[in-house]
């Protein structure tokens, strides 16, 4: 996979709402790029949903089976009601237990600067996967709503070890375990109590701490250098990464990998943006940087860089900055300004 001319199969899916308009300016971006991906384009979300009666069709799933890799665009899930997120869907069939989401500041003049955070999340367990129902009481067939967190050994313990091994890997220096085991006893003791247990092993090269999860959100807005990755369960890591997101710019800069043993997926953290659909203003950064992220995981370093460095050379040196950074370029004057950079 090292080699540049190799040529990497992977799954692609558009998504929904901005999805296309953010997919096709990073398809043009990674071209210039000369990234070695083989696109298999594929349908996915409420789209996939009309033509093919569910949102995530085999022919999607056969796909992500075959080429192990897939970069996509955002899926709608409809709150309250409607069908179960595709997202979920995706990471249960591909077991992706390990959600890896960085934070690095890259737009001036915000109210943090120097931002490298590395949120690492379990992805399969917890309070997030909603094993929930309804229990009716006198006539009321919502009267109670009932929902089971489970949390096991072996996926704390899992987590626990890609997390401490990829902050060796990556010259990290400190891992903060993120729980609620002042009131979770058993929920989240267990997994605090499982990732200080693998933590031993690791004490001679990393820093390992333990915070409640209130306290770590406040720290995080009054000082958010202290911390250096956080290993955190699935609910938890869902909440506290979009609020890392805010210290570097919000949603339009988060990316995400998914990965497992046999498949990683990567994506923009945000959603659809109904609202902005069509609009040609959406703000493509986040997909991007998960395309670096995607490069990096096939050992194509030295394209994740350089688009990293052209990223951010095309807000902070050329001030081509989307409306949600500050700026009036549209998705694609972006890209065609990132494209002259590269």
């Amino acid at each position: 996979m090292s080699q540049a001319s190799q040529r990497i199969p992977a799954t692609l899916l558009t998504g929904d709402g901005i999805g296309p308009e953010i997919v096709h300016a990073t398809r043009r971006i990674l071209e210039a790029l000369g990234a070695p991906f083989d696109w298999d384009e594929q349908p996915a979300g409420l789209g996939a949903m009309e033509t093919h009666g569910d949102p995530l069709p085999e022919c999607t799933l056969e796909s992500i089976r075959r080429t192990q890799l897939a970069l996509k665009g955002p899926l709608t899930t409809p709150v309250g009601s409607g069908i179960r997120s595709i997202n979920v869907r995706l990471r249960e069939e591909f077991q992706l237990y390990a959600n890896l989401r960085p934070a690095r500041s890259i737009v001036d003049g915000g109210r943090f600067d120097d931002i490298d955070l590395v949120l690492v999340r379990e992805n399969l367990e917890g309070f997030y996967v909603g094993y929930e129902h309804y229990i009716p009481v006198n006539g009321d067939p919502k009267a109670v709503a009932e929902s089971a967190g489970i949390n096991t050994r072996e996926g704390c313990r899992r987590i626990a070890k890609w997390t401490f091994d990829y902050a060796v890997r990556n010259g990290r220096k400190k891992v903060t375990i993120v729980h609620k085991a002042n009131i979770l006893k058993k929920l989240t003791g267990l997994f605090l109590e499982s990732a200080q247990e693998i933590g031993k092993d690791y004490a001679d090269q990393l820093t390992i701490e333990e915070r409640i999860v209130d306290n770590c959100a406040m720290q995080l807005v009054l000082n958010p250098w202290q911390f250096d990755v956080l290993l955190t369960t699935n609910l938890f890591g869902d909440i506290l990464s979009d609020e890392i997101a805010g210290l570097v710019g919000g949603l339009g800069m988060a990316p995400g990998g998914n990965i497992g043993k046999d498949a990683a997926i990567f994506e923009a953290v945000h959603g659809s943006a109904p609202d902005i659909a069509g609009k040609g203003i959406a703000n493509p950064c986040a997909l991007l940087l998960a395309s670096a992220m995607m490069l990096d995981h096939v050992d194509h370093h030295e394209d994740a860089e350089r688009l990293r460095k052209a990223l951010r050379a095309t807000i902070v040196e050329d001030r081509v900055r989307t409306g949600d950074l500050g700026g009036t370029a549209s998705t694609e004057a972006f890209a065609d300004a990132l494209i002259q950079r590269l």
